[in-house]
């Protein structure tokens, strides 16, 4: 359960930075349009703080922790998510400083983008598969 908080606690700084990130380079750059860089903090506020703290809850009353596939899920999972928030962050960023992508730095990018979230979909079609099976030892 304290490596779960640990995780969460940790994208909680990251969700916290990328907020201050997000309003202080588009202040710093005038930049008043939309940008993904608005969604950096709700995607790792979101998807890494609160996943994980609900999933330390589960591991109080299940075996979570010990299920075979759930360290493939914490595997995927924290490559998916943080990969998924750093192509964010170069998209918001050449947004904001409105640099002209060419267009196969623009196909890769979403490329990767889409990639990111393949992965994430399976890790938690994982997860899932690892919650729906899980035993439960009320208390």
């Amino acid at each position: 359960m304290k490596k779960l908080i640990n995780i969460s606690f940790t994208y909680f700084i990251f969700a916290m930075i990328g907020g201050v990130f997000y309003r202080e380079f588009t202040k710093y750059f005038n930049f008043t349009g939309k940008t993904n860089l608005a969604f950096i903090h709700l995607h790792l506020l979101a998807l890494g703080t609160i996943i994980f703290l609900i999933l330390a809850l589960f591991s109080i009353n299940t075996d979570l922790l010990s299920h075979k596939k759930f360290s493939l899920f914490l595997k995927l999972y924290n490559i998916s998510l943080p990969s998924m928030v750093i192509v964010m962050a170069i998209r918001g960023i050449s947004q904001v400083l409105n640099i002209n992508l060419t267009p196969s730095i623009n196909a890769s990018i979403s490329g990767i983008s889409g990639i990111t979230h393949i992965l994430m979909t399976t890790s938690f079609i994982i997860l899932f598969l690892i919650l729906k099976n899980l035993n439960i030892n009320s208390k």
